[in-house]
């Protein structure tokens, strides 16, 4: 089987190194060159080889509890060439989410029926391949989450922070589930399989969190600076209410949608550990203060804010509107975004004039039949 990851940034050449390593025929492809550049050219340099400070032979999510362990992957082709996503059995989208459509624009003229596009985080980009590959018998598939956590430290090296213990998934068509999954189990990554796209892109945890924790510690992101760790300061009693209340909206929606009412510390605790006793909420608390938690946003001009106020919770927003569903918490986050940054997010946004309201209701529909 033949794979791709599109997209070269933390979280493409982490699932690429990974799969390499447990000997997947691997193809790394470079959209952009706006980062990550030094770190391409050193794999192209070396034949691929990237390797991974990872914990413990399997990983971990207590990586302080493991010794760290290199493994080395060779990613068999690492190019800035889309075309090469012809000849794949499964390709995965790892590029930030305000890129989706462009990206899946440029790809689809490569893509072919029978394949599976592997959209992780999702956010709904279900609607853009219909969009422009409506023809086409492809099988999509939404993450919530980057099944691998950390940040290339130096060319060619890759620090995991943390592994997911369960990668929930939602799979479109829904009559296309066996085939995907079979073909999805052979990653090697614990997959979880949910009711729709839909679900899985209502669970991404960026669309709660990071909004939230971010437009709610302006005054502190503006003060510390480089100092700033979101999870180690934003979530305080007040903060955390207004964090619920959001969670609450997105809940009202999946619900409308014959889903499950599952709390963000719910499905954060599901992702995140085999402890089905544990207290969710405290749950969230030791994963937000683990030492590898990276600081940042060191600005409000981040993608904490620039990605999951429009890609989320304007998707968030959109879907309220078509069920009938109001979303007043996040309309305020949307707007004091706005103000702060003196942008039109919605503009940039998941609407469904972008995502074509066509191709949501085929998707909700869909998502009944799941």
């Amino acid at each position: 089987m033949k794979v791709a990851v599109v997209g070269a940034g933390n979280g493409g050449c982490a699932v690429a190194a990974d799969m390499a390593y447990r000997g997947i025929d691997v193809t790394l492809v470079k959209t952009s060159n706006a980062i990550h550049d030094d770190n391409f050219e050193f794999l192209q340099q070396n034949n691929g080889r990237m390797t991974l400070l990872d914990f413990g032979v399997n990983g971990s999510m207590n990586p302080q509890e493991l010794e760290t362990i290199e493994k080395t992957g060779t990613i068999s082709k690492v190019t800035r060439d889309i075309s090469v996503i012809s000849d794949m059995d499964i390709i995965l989208i790892y590029v930030q989410t305000n890129y989706h459509e462009n990206i899946i624009k440029k790809m689809a003229d490569y893509l072919n029926d029978g394949q599976i596009l592997l959209i992780n985080p999702g956010y709904f980009s279900t609607a853009y391949v219909l969009k422009y590959c409506g023809k086409k018998n492809i099988t999509v598939v939404e993450a919530q989450s980057s099944f691998i956590d950390g940040r290339i430290i130096e060319p060619g090296k890759f620090k995991v922070g943390f592994r997911n213990v369960r990668n929930p998934l939602g799979i479109y068509p829904s009559k296309n589930f066996g085939f995907a999954k079979e073909k999805l189990d052979s990653l090697g990554f614990p997959f979880y399989y949910m009711k729709n796209v839909a679900e899985a892109a209502l669970h991404n945890p960026n669309m709660i969190v990071h909004t939230v924790g971010s437009i709610l510690s302006i005054p502190m992101i503006d003060t510390m600076g480089n100092e700033f760790c979101m999870y180690h300061h934003a979530f305080t009693d007040h903060v955390w209410k207004v964090l619920e209340k959001l969670d609450s909206e997105k809940m009202d929606i999946l619900e409308k949608l014959g889903c499950k009412r599952i709390p963000y510390v719910e499905a954060c605790k599901f992702r995140n550990s085999f402890n089905e006793h544990e207290d969710a909420k405290k749950v969230f608390f030791e994963y937000a203060a683990m030492p590898t938690r990276a600081k940042g946003p060191v600005t409000l001009d981040s993608r904490y804010v620039t990605e999951d106020v429009p890609q989320g919770l304007v998707m968030l927003e959109s879907l309220g509107h078509l069920l009938k569903t109001d979303t007043p918490i996040a309309t305020a986050l949307i707007e004091i975004a706005n103000a702060a940054l003196n942008e039109d997010f919605r503009h940039k946004g998941r609407t469904p004039d972008r995502l074509g309201k066509e191709n949501m209701l085929k998707i909700l529909e869909d998502g009944k039949n799941g």
